[in-house]
């Protein structure tokens, strides 16, 4: 898989263009539609997207068209559903709001596909089908459904399946409910595809998928005392391959590494990956910008990223003790922490993603910007999703955020940068060059050119 680049250079490089635009243009955004999770399933067929509003959308692949060659690859929708409704804790007098937090796709072991949705309490398992055969000749009611006089049943007749148009169900299977004290952010379907973990603020939870009336606590780091808690549980995942080992990440910028054959409450951890800190560019800040707001293992799993308010970090689960790749998302912003502070931006939890091979990462920053690094040349570029270059096929032109000093013609200077404008949420296809990056309520979808 090639890497990130865009325009000029030698020959393997690739430029990124439009796709597709999904969502209303609409000035004034309704707060239910905005995009809080993107996921591809593991074939990369399907797209997942959940909003504020409770609901999650699927976009479904389409195959190729002869008859419309440059629709290859497209994504139209697949299915809608309400996952979750707003709810009220009558214990605590707290509402509890429908906001889809994460969504997991679960690999596909039949002709339906499940997938595992959450907001701050509840994860439900969804099972999405096709039915495009109804049955017809029931011997013990009319085609209208009412039921017949079993008396007046002179002969039996066997039903028939007759073809009928497509239809996309979605069926909750499951729901795991009353395990979580404080707020779920994060859940991690495990190796072994019977088992899941989810984990809120102090407490990360291991779960059967056919059992839902009793999950096992496998990290507790909720002090007897809630005066002396120092530090929060930000983003939990399992390990691509290894069943027993999973990670945490925590709001004082640290890691933890657990394996669980060690033993059955994994408040010990196997290891500890933390970066020290340079005294010198100590400040106010420093605490809550080396926050980690999303930790993912490569497919590999060799390696596992971390993203915090400046950066994404890359560690080799070898070495504790200092990543092996750094990356500055916006540096430009250090000068600007006071304002952010004050705005409450400095609280942004930005997510990260690789690329199928594990060559490429990405990740979002403000103004409607996200960022891709190559792992091999060490580059990165700054891309802009917006309708302004949404015409089918448009390359993607690189932006640059002037600092300081004269602004060329094609910077944005820092000061212009709209913070409210943030892709806090991007994805990336299993095997191909495809991302696709939630703005907002708007969901694009970019490719490479050669696609």
């Amino acid at each position: 898989m090639a890497g990130v680049a865009g325009g000029g250079g030698n020959g393997n490089d690739f430029q990124w263009c439009f796709s597709q635009v999904k969502g209303a243009i609409d000035e004034d955004v309704a707060e239910a539609d905005i995009i809080s999770t993107v996921e591809f399933n593991y074939s990369g067929d399907l797209l997942a997207t959940g909003d504020k509003g409770g609901r999650v959308v699927i976009f479904q692949r389409e195959q190729e068209n002869k008859s419309r060659p440059l629709s290859r690859g497209e994504y139209n929708v697949y299915s809608t559903f309400q996952s979750h409704e707003p709810e009220f804790d009558y214990l605590k007098s707290l509402e509890i709001e429908e906001k889809i937090n994460k969504i997991r796709w679960l690999p596909q072991q039949n002709a339906a596909h499940f997938l595992l949705s959450t907001n701050d309490k509840t994860i439900k398992l969804w099972k999405i089908s096709e039915r495009d055969k109804r049955a017809e000749g029931y011997n013990l009611k009319d085609e209208d459904g009412r039921l017949r006089d079993p008396f007046r049943i002179t002969a039996l007749r066997v039903p028939i399946l007759k073809p009928m148009d497509l239809m996309v169900e979605a069926s909750p299977r499951r729901i795991f409910a009353n395990a979580h004290t404080y707020h779920i952010n994060s859940i991690s379907v495990n190796s072994d595809h019977e088992t899941y973990l989810s984990a809120d603020d102090l407490r990360i939870n291991l779960w059967h998928l056919e059992i839902t009336d009793r999950s096992f606590n496998i990290v507790d780091i909720k002090p007897a005392n809630m005066e002396e808690l120092t530090e929060v549980i930000t983003a939990a995942e399992f390990h691509p391959h290894h069943c027993n080992v999973f990670v945490y990440s925590s709001s004082k910028g640290t890691i933890r590494l657990c394996d669980m054959r060690s033993s059955a409450l994994c408040d010990r951890h196997s290891k500890f990956f933390e970066e020290p800190e340079d005294p010198s560019s100590r400040s106010f800040f420093s605490e809550i910008i080396s926050s980690i707001s999303d930790v993912k293992f490569s497919h590999s799993g060799r390696y596992m990223m971390t993203r915090d308010y400046l950066s994404v970090k890359v560690w080799d689960l070898n070495m504790e003790n200092r990543p092996v790749e750094t990356y500055q998302v916006h540096e430009y912003l250090r000068s600007k922490l006071c304002s952010l502070y004050e705005n409450d931006c400095i609280f942004d939890k930005f997510e990260c993603c690789w690329n199928g091979s594990d060559s490429a990462i990405m990740t979002g920053s403000y103004n409607n910007f996200f960022r891709m690094f190559d792992r091999n040349t060490r580059r990165d570029i700054t891309l802009e999703a917006s309708r302004e270059s949404s015409k089918p096929r448009a390359i993607l032109k690189p932006r640059k955020v002037c600092t300081g000093g004269k602004r060329k013609k094609d910077e944005i200077s820092v000061d212009s940068l709209d913070f409210n404008k943030k892709i806090l949420h991007t994805a990336w296809h299993p095997m191909e060059n495809i991302i696709a990056v939630a703005a907002t309520n708007n969901l694009y979808i970019f490719q490479d050119k050669i696609n």
